[in-house]
Protein backbone atom coordinates (compact mmCIF):
# COMPACT_ATOMS: atom_id res chain seq x y z
CA UNK A 1 0.00 0.00 0.00
CA UNK A 2 1.40 3.47 -0.84
CA UNK A 3 0.41 6.68 1.19
CA UNK A 4 1.16 10.35 1.61
CA UNK A 5 0.29 12.44 4.83
CA UNK A 6 -0.90 15.65 4.57
CA UNK A 7 2.59 17.06 4.48
CA UNK A 8 3.40 15.15 1.27
CA UNK A 9 5.77 12.02 3.22
CA UNK A 10 5.61 8.92 1.32
CA UNK A 11 5.16 5.46 2.93
CA UNK A 12 5.00 2.28 1.59
CA UNK A 13 4.02 -0.93 3.15
CA UNK A 14 3.06 -4.08 2.27
CA UNK A 15 1.44 -6.51 5.38
CA UNK A 16 1.42 -10.10 5.71
CA UNK A 17 -2.11 -9.56 5.50
CA UNK A 18 -1.71 -8.24 1.68
CA UNK A 19 0.39 -10.86 0.86
CA UNK A 20 -1.90 -13.48 1.87
CA UNK A 21 -4.90 -11.56 0.12
CA UNK A 22 -2.94 -11.22 -2.99
CA UNK A 23 -2.67 -14.94 -3.25
CA UNK A 24 -5.84 -15.56 -2.54
CA UNK A 25 -7.88 -13.41 -4.52
CA UNK A 26 -5.92 -14.20 -7.40
CA UNK A 27 -7.04 -17.90 -8.21
CA UNK A 28 -10.49 -19.14 -8.45
CA UNK A 29 -10.10 -21.76 -5.66
CA UNK A 30 -9.14 -18.95 -3.22
CA UNK A 31 -11.90 -16.38 -4.22
CA UNK A 32 -14.34 -19.47 -3.50
CA UNK A 33 -12.77 -19.75 -0.23
CA UNK A 34 -12.87 -16.22 1.01
CA UNK A 35 -16.02 -15.33 -0.63
CA UNK A 36 -17.64 -18.47 1.77
CA UNK A 37 -15.54 -16.48 5.15
CA UNK A 38 -17.16 -13.54 3.63
CA UNK A 39 -20.96 -14.75 4.93
CA UNK A 40 -22.13 -12.93 7.73
CA UNK A 41 -22.31 -15.96 9.93
CA UNK A 42 -18.65 -15.70 10.36
CA UNK A 43 -18.87 -12.08 11.38
CA UNK A 44 -21.16 -13.29 14.21
CA UNK A 45 -19.44 -15.94 15.27
CA UNK A 46 -16.11 -13.66 15.63
CA UNK A 47 -17.93 -11.46 17.38
CA UNK A 48 -19.67 -13.11 20.31
CA UNK A 49 -15.98 -14.26 20.56
CA UNK A 50 -14.81 -11.26 20.67
CA UNK A 51 -16.92 -10.11 23.29
CA UNK A 52 -15.91 -12.31 25.80
CA UNK A 53 -14.27 -11.34 29.10
CA UNK A 54 -11.78 -13.44 27.45
CA UNK A 55 -10.96 -11.48 24.50
CA UNK A 56 -9.86 -8.27 26.69
CA UNK A 57 -6.12 -10.27 26.74
CA UNK A 58 -5.94 -9.39 23.26
CA UNK A 59 -5.82 -5.84 24.01
CA UNK A 60 -2.27 -5.00 25.12
CA UNK A 61 -0.94 -7.27 22.35
CA UNK A 62 -3.52 -5.72 19.11
CA UNK A 63 -2.22 -2.33 20.67
CA UNK A 64 1.75 -2.83 20.32
CA UNK A 65 1.46 -4.47 16.85
CA UNK A 66 -1.11 -1.50 15.52
CA UNK A 67 1.00 0.86 17.04
CA UNK A 68 -1.81 2.23 19.04
CA UNK A 69 -0.63 4.72 21.77
CA UNK A 70 -3.39 3.56 24.36
CA UNK A 71 -2.92 6.83 26.29
CA UNK A 72 -4.52 8.82 23.74
CA UNK A 73 -7.61 7.11 24.96
CA UNK A 74 -10.23 7.05 27.88
CA UNK A 75 -8.44 5.33 31.06
CA UNK A 76 -10.91 2.48 32.01
CA UNK A 77 -10.52 -0.97 32.05
CA UNK A 78 -11.95 -3.07 29.11
CA UNK A 79 -14.29 -5.81 29.88
CA UNK A 80 -13.80 -7.68 26.08
CA UNK A 81 -11.65 -6.92 23.14
CA UNK A 82 -14.17 -5.24 21.81
CA UNK A 83 -14.82 -3.10 24.37
CA UNK A 84 -11.68 -1.59 23.31
CA UNK A 85 -11.89 -1.68 19.94
CA UNK A 86 -15.07 0.61 20.42
CA UNK A 87 -13.27 3.15 22.75
CA UNK A 88 -13.36 6.83 23.06
CA UNK A 89 -10.69 9.68 22.13
CA UNK A 90 -9.90 11.91 24.88
CA UNK A 91 -10.99 15.57 24.58
CA UNK A 92 -9.03 17.27 22.18
CA UNK A 93 -6.87 14.24 20.75
CA UNK A 94 -8.97 14.88 17.72
CA UNK A 95 -9.39 18.77 15.75
CA UNK A 96 -12.47 19.28 14.33
CA UNK A 97 -11.89 21.68 11.40
CA UNK A 98 -14.58 24.23 12.01
CA UNK A 99 -14.77 26.49 9.52
CA UNK A 100 -18.54 26.98 8.09
CA UNK A 101 -18.45 25.89 4.11
CA UNK A 102 -15.96 22.75 5.02
CA UNK A 103 -16.99 19.04 4.86
CA UNK A 104 -14.38 16.98 7.25
CA UNK A 105 -13.48 13.62 7.66
CA UNK A 106 -16.01 12.20 9.83
CA UNK A 107 -13.30 9.06 11.00
CA UNK A 108 -9.15 8.73 10.82
CA UNK A 109 -8.65 6.56 7.84
CA UNK A 110 -6.85 6.49 4.27
CA UNK A 111 -9.11 8.50 1.93
CA UNK A 112 -9.00 9.03 -2.14
CA UNK A 113 -11.37 10.74 -4.05
CA UNK A 114 -12.77 10.19 -7.19
CA UNK A 115 -14.71 12.31 -9.86
CA UNK A 116 -18.24 10.31 -10.66
CA UNK A 117 -18.97 11.12 -14.21
CA UNK A 118 -22.24 11.99 -16.16
CA UNK A 119 -23.37 8.50 -16.12
CA UNK A 120 -22.88 8.21 -12.78
CA UNK A 121 -19.71 5.69 -13.12
CA UNK A 122 -16.60 5.89 -11.04
CA UNK A 123 -13.44 3.70 -10.93
CA UNK A 124 -11.88 2.41 -7.71
CA UNK A 125 -8.63 0.31 -8.48
CA UNK A 126 -10.16 -1.09 -11.72
CA UNK A 127 -13.62 -1.84 -10.11
CA UNK A 128 -16.20 0.54 -11.75
CA UNK A 129 -19.36 1.14 -10.05
CA UNK A 130 -22.32 3.30 -10.20
CA UNK A 131 -23.86 5.48 -7.89
CA UNK A 132 -27.06 4.08 -8.30
CA UNK A 133 -25.69 0.28 -7.78
CA UNK A 134 -23.75 2.04 -4.32
CA UNK A 135 -27.22 3.37 -3.48
CA UNK A 136 -29.94 1.19 -5.00
CA UNK A 137 -32.14 4.09 -5.79
CA UNK A 138 -32.52 5.61 -9.04
CA UNK A 139 -33.90 8.65 -8.43
CA UNK A 140 -31.38 9.49 -5.54
CA UNK A 141 -27.94 8.65 -7.09
CA UNK A 142 -28.94 11.40 -10.26
CA UNK A 143 -28.51 13.91 -7.69
CA UNK A 144 -24.85 12.91 -7.79
CA UNK A 145 -24.03 12.95 -10.97
CA UNK A 146 -21.16 14.68 -12.26
CA UNK A 147 -19.76 15.26 -8.12
CA UNK A 148 -17.36 13.59 -6.39
CA UNK A 149 -16.77 10.16 -4.17
CA UNK A 150 -14.65 10.17 -1.34
CA UNK A 151 -13.59 6.99 -0.06
CA UNK A 152 -12.25 6.47 3.48
CA UNK A 153 -10.82 3.52 4.48
CA UNK A 154 -10.28 2.26 8.12
CA UNK A 155 -7.26 0.02 9.52
CA UNK A 156 -7.18 -1.70 12.43
CA UNK A 157 -5.13 0.91 14.08
CA UNK A 158 -7.77 3.61 12.95
CA UNK A 159 -9.99 5.15 15.84
CA UNK A 160 -13.32 3.63 14.90
CA UNK A 161 -15.93 6.36 15.96
CA UNK A 162 -17.10 8.60 13.60
CA UNK A 163 -19.24 11.73 13.18
CA UNK A 164 -20.92 13.84 10.84
CA UNK A 165 -19.06 15.48 8.13
CA UNK A 166 -21.13 18.65 8.05
CA UNK A 167 -23.71 20.58 9.61
CA UNK A 168 -27.29 19.71 8.19
CA UNK A 169 -30.63 18.29 8.33
CA UNK A 170 -30.19 14.07 8.47
CA UNK A 171 -32.54 11.65 6.49
CA UNK A 172 -33.44 8.21 7.97
CA UNK A 173 -30.90 6.01 7.84
CA UNK A 174 -31.18 3.57 5.04
CA UNK A 175 -29.16 -0.15 5.19
CA UNK A 176 -28.52 -2.63 2.60
CA UNK A 177 -27.81 -6.44 3.02
CA UNK A 178 -24.68 -7.79 1.64
CA UNK A 179 -22.01 -10.13 2.35
CA UNK A 180 -18.88 -8.93 3.87
CA UNK A 181 -15.71 -8.91 2.00
CA UNK A 182 -12.68 -7.43 3.18
CA UNK A 183 -12.00 -3.75 2.21
CA UNK A 184 -8.38 -3.93 2.08
CA UNK A 185 -7.37 -2.36 -1.77
CA UNK A 186 -5.94 -5.74 -3.21
CA UNK A 187 -9.70 -6.83 -3.34
CA UNK A 188 -11.09 -4.12 -5.53
CA UNK A 189 -9.16 -5.68 -8.44
CA UNK A 190 -11.02 -8.62 -8.27
CA UNK A 191 -14.76 -7.83 -6.16
CA UNK A 192 -16.84 -4.70 -6.25
CA UNK A 193 -16.73 -5.20 -3.02
CA UNK A 194 -18.77 -1.80 -2.27
CA UNK A 195 -21.84 -2.44 -3.64
CA UNK A 196 -21.67 -5.80 -2.49
CA UNK A 197 -21.11 -5.54 1.21
CA UNK A 198 -23.33 -4.57 4.09
CA UNK A 199 -23.78 -0.80 4.32
CA UNK A 200 -25.76 1.77 5.63
CA UNK A 201 -26.49 5.82 4.58
CA UNK A 202 -27.57 8.83 5.07
CA UNK A 203 -28.57 12.18 3.25
CA UNK A 204 -27.35 15.36 4.83
CA UNK A 205 -29.28 18.53 3.04
CA UNK A 206 -27.34 21.99 4.00
CA UNK A 207 -27.54 25.13 3.52
CA UNK A 208 -24.54 25.57 0.71
CA UNK A 209 -22.86 22.28 0.53
CA UNK A 210 -25.66 20.95 -1.36
CA UNK A 211 -26.63 17.33 -0.46
CA UNK A 212 -24.05 14.57 1.08
CA UNK A 213 -24.46 11.06 1.15
CA UNK A 214 -22.63 9.40 4.61
CA UNK A 215 -22.53 5.98 3.86
CA UNK A 216 -20.98 2.96 6.45
CA UNK A 217 -19.74 0.16 4.60
CA UNK A 218 -19.20 -3.12 7.08
CA UNK A 219 -16.42 -5.50 6.11
CA UNK A 220 -15.44 -8.47 6.90
CA UNK A 221 -15.73 -9.89 10.07
CA UNK A 222 -17.29 -6.62 10.80
CA UNK A 223 -20.85 -7.20 10.99
CA UNK A 224 -22.20 -4.56 13.56
CA UNK A 225 -22.50 -0.79 11.95
CA UNK A 226 -24.24 1.00 14.95
CA UNK A 227 -25.33 4.36 14.09
CA UNK A 228 -27.04 6.61 17.16
CA UNK A 229 -29.74 8.09 15.17
CA UNK A 230 -31.28 5.68 12.84
CA UNK A 231 -34.91 6.97 12.51
CA UNK A 232 -36.33 9.75 10.98
CA UNK A 233 -35.30 13.25 9.69
CA UNK A 234 -32.77 15.05 12.51
CA UNK A 235 -30.62 18.59 12.80
CA UNK A 236 -27.29 17.31 13.05
CA UNK A 237 -23.58 19.34 13.96
CA UNK A 238 -20.28 18.60 12.65
CA UNK A 239 -18.25 16.57 14.30
CA UNK A 240 -21.12 15.10 16.42
CA UNK A 241 -20.79 11.51 16.60
CA UNK A 242 -22.88 9.69 14.45
CA UNK A 243 -21.64 5.78 15.40
CA UNK A 244 -18.94 3.31 15.52
CA UNK A 245 -17.97 0.13 13.53
CA UNK A 246 -16.85 -3.05 15.90
CA UNK A 247 -13.60 -5.05 14.81
CA UNK A 248 -11.76 -4.82 11.48
CA UNK A 249 -10.92 -2.41 8.94
CA UNK A 250 -14.42 -0.38 7.86
CA UNK A 251 -14.90 2.11 4.89
CA UNK A 252 -16.63 5.35 4.72
CA UNK A 253 -18.01 6.78 1.64
CA UNK A 254 -18.86 10.46 1.04
CA UNK A 255 -20.68 11.59 -2.39
CA UNK A 256 -21.15 15.05 -3.03
CA UNK A 257 -23.20 17.05 -5.49
CA UNK A 258 -21.44 18.59 -9.26
CA UNK A 259 -20.11 21.75 -8.35
CA UNK A 260 -21.16 22.23 -5.09
CA UNK A 261 -17.41 21.38 -3.08
CA UNK A 262 -13.52 21.17 -4.44
CA UNK A 263 -12.05 18.16 -3.06
CA UNK A 264 -8.66 19.66 -1.10
CA UNK A 265 -6.25 19.40 -4.05
CA UNK A 266 -3.38 17.18 -2.09
CA UNK A 267 -6.19 14.41 -1.96
CA UNK A 268 -6.74 14.91 -5.56
CA UNK A 269 -3.02 14.40 -6.48
CA UNK A 270 -2.63 11.10 -4.56
CA UNK A 271 -5.40 9.47 -5.76
CA UNK A 272 -4.31 10.66 -9.28
CA UNK A 273 -0.91 9.38 -8.54
CA UNK A 274 -1.71 6.09 -6.93
CA UNK A 275 -1.27 6.76 -3.11
CA UNK A 276 -4.02 7.29 -0.52
CA UNK A 277 -4.13 9.63 1.84
CA UNK A 278 -3.44 9.74 5.61
CA UNK A 279 -6.09 11.70 7.30
CA UNK A 280 -7.62 12.19 10.88
CA UNK A 281 -11.38 12.19 11.98
CA UNK A 282 -11.92 16.45 11.55
CA UNK A 283 -9.72 16.95 9.02
CA UNK A 284 -10.69 19.09 5.93
CA UNK A 285 -11.62 16.90 2.74
CA UNK A 286 -13.65 19.58 0.65
CA UNK A 287 -14.45 23.23 0.39
CA UNK A 288 -17.33 24.99 -1.07
CA UNK A 289 -17.04 26.05 -4.26
CA UNK A 290 -16.61 29.35 -5.14
CA UNK A 291 -16.56 29.58 -8.37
Amino acid sequence: MKYRDRRGNEYEQTTSQDEFLARMYSSALGRGCMKFSSLPIFSSILRFILNTRLSSTFVLRFAERNDIDIFDYENKVYNSFNDFFIRRIKPGRRRIDAGKNIIISPSDGKVSAYEITGSGVFVVKNSVYTVESLLRDTKLARRFLGGTAFIIRLTPDDYHRYCYCTDGMKSRDRSIKGILHTVNPIVNKYIPVYKENCREYCMIRTDKLGDIIQMEVGAMFVGRITNKHPYGRRLVRKGEEKGYFEFGGSTIILLTEKDKVKAAEDILINTREGFETKILQGETLAVLNAD
